[in-house]
């Protein structure tokens, strides 16, 4: 059985009547090329050292959030199970550290449907894990990765993960309800689209009176080169000018209110604040 510091990359969280925790994934193991296509040696080395992430290939981490509220057990993710990476794929052991099955999950609310965060829906037999969940999704996402069309003319490399999604969203086609931005999708988590990394990425904003929450998924995709030079092009994001604009519009939001984020990617379980520094930002674990 899974040890319960397994469960948790971070500290839990209350927000009104919402308890927050991050369960971890696992990590992915990604070439610094892919993820910093564009940026020379000179450029990116001096971010990364400081950062302490200066190896290549990077470990981005994986954090899966839980919500608990009332009778309601939500996923904003599913991870990605056991196909996609050998170092991720640990959500199960996760839940079950924590005290949760896939059958207690009411709710899995998806940021987006790339493999790290989609493919984990369904248990080894193609059913969907989360049984006796409604699943939640972006309808501008939706539709991009549900066009027969989308594995055609997204590119090669990319090509394996559209069909992926293809098929788990015709799966979980009768138990997916569809939102747009703005739209409070189940009380208290409002919908805000944070549209590059994918044509339809969401955040999810956690309100309960003045206390506040935002899901980032991948709209900041790291603690290091996204804080300090957001407007750097990342190599995961398919619309790299539009997922920068996004970041750089975000950040500025989230530093100023003084939101406290919970990022999919980044570290000590990815909750913490903004901060700016310089021309830039930082992240601030919890």
């Amino acid at each position: 059985m899974a040890s319960a510091a397994a469960a948790s990359g971070g500290d839990q969280l209350m927000i009104g009547d919402m308890s927050l925790q991050t369960l971890s994934d696992g990590n992915l193991v990604l070439p610094q090329g892919f993820l910093f296509p564009e940026q020379s040696p000179e450029q990116l080395m001096p971010i990364l050292t400081r950062h302490g992430v200066a190896q290549d290939p990077m470990e981005p981490p994986l954090n899966v959030t839980l919500m608990r509220q009332g009778d309601r057990v939500v996923l904003f993710d599913a991870g990605s199970g056991p196909a996609f990476q050998a170092s991720a794929g640990q959500l199960p052991a996760a839940l079950e550290a924590a005290g949760v099955s896939p059958e207690d999950v009411t709710h899995v609310v998806f940021t987006h449907c790339h493999p790290d965060h989609l493919w984990g829906v369904l248990d080894d037999f193609d059913d969907p894990l989360f049984a006796n969940a409604e699943h939640f999704i972006g309808q501008q996402e939706w539709d991009f990765w549900f066009d027969p069309s989308t594995i055609d003319t997204i590119g090669e490399a990319r090509a394996t993960m559209a069909a992926g999604a293809l098929r788990r969203m015709e799966i979980l086609e009768d138990q997916i309800t569809r939102f747009r931005d703005g739209e409070e999708i189940l009380p208290g988590v409002a919908a805000r689209a944070t549209y590059g990394h994918t044509p339809g990425h969401m955040s999810f904003e956690l309100r309960s009176g003045s206390e506040s929450v935002m899901v980032l998924g991948d709209a900041i995709g790291n603690s290091h080169v996204s804080f300090e030079r957001p407007d750097w092009h990342v190599g995961s994001d398919q619309d790299a000018a539009m997922a920068a604009a996004a970041r750089m519009s975000l950040l500025d939001q989230l530093a100023h209110e003084q939101t406290r984020v919970i990022g999919y990617h980044l570290p000590e379980g990815g909750l913490g604040q903004v901060a700016r520094k310089g021309d830039g930002y930082r992240f601030i674990p919890l």
